[in-house]
């Protein structure tokens, strides 16, 4: 059965396609001011990956590659051809590996993310991470780990958009997504990028650190580096406008 006949995807059906993929612990609902104002410009394309969002009861995946045929294999089903592409966090990584095997790609957007999966300036290693998931369960260690998304962490008017989203994952799903990020590795294949590529950071990100968004910014020859300042991860969530702003005027350009 066809991926699309099992899955939710929001599709606004109109306009050059431009698809989202949240991160860890994420769903759609991290990009509904995004979706809003894309919307009015293009076909908006979202896709929860397996266990997450609405597809909380499809088989969690346990690797980039994974994830990332998964898209590639809805977005064909979707005869989705030419398209740009905004990847967050975890969904850059898979984001990174798109832009290097699919050419159709036109434009993509790698937001709060970086080519390591086992994040050196992380607030916590992930081993320690899955090893809290495992002793404390998901909504405690998944309002540990989404206070750190915002500046002002739990107290962030939005952060609430983050908890209704992790509090459905299911502590299996969050582990393997943590087994995902630290088997991958996609330092070596930046020179590979060849896209127009935006990258995107706030300077308090606890997550990937200044080191990582230059690899990036070093490595992949057609991009550039806009950061928020006195932002942290969630930069769409945080500076809904100035992120929006900058995105559309680099699709746009």
């Amino acid at each position: 059965m066809p991926i699309i006949n099992k899955a939710h995807i929001l599709d606004t059906k109109k306009g050059f396609p431009l698809v989202l993929i949240h991160g860890f612990l994420g769903s759609n609902d991290l990009w509904k001011y995004q979706i809003k104002a894309f919307r009015k410009n293009f076909r908006v394309i979202a896709i929860e990956l397996p266990g997450y969002g609405k597809n909380y009861k499809l088989k969690p995946l346990q690797s980039i590659s994974a994830f990332t045929n998964y898209v590639l294999q809805i977005l064909k089903q979707l005869k989705i051809k030419e398209f740009y592409l905004i990847g967050h966090s975890m969904g850059g990584m898979i984001a990174q590996e798109i832009a290097i095997k699919n050419k159709n790609l036109k434009k993509v957007v790698l937001h709060a993310t970086g080519p390591q999966g086992e994040m050196p300036e992380r607030f916590e290693t992930l081993k320690v991470s899955r090893q809290k998931l495992k002793k404390n369960g998901i909504k405690k260690q998944g309002h540990f780990i989404a206070s750190t998304w915002f500046v002002k962490g739990s107290k962030h008017q939005n952060f609430k958009i983050c908890k209704n989203s992790y509090e459905k994952v299911k502590l299996k799903t969050a582990d393997y997504s943590m087994l995902a990020m630290q088997k991958w590795d996609g330092r070596k294949n930046l020179k590979k990028i060849k896209t127009p590529t935006l990258i995107t950071w706030g300077d308090k990100d606890k997550s990937y650190g200044r080191p990582q968004v230059m690899k990036l910014k070093k490595n992949i020859k057609k991009s550039k580096l806009k950061v928020f300042k006195n932002c942290a991860h969630n930069v769409h969530l945080e500076k809904v406008n100035d992120f929006n702003r900058s995105v559309m005027s680099f699709l746009n350009y």
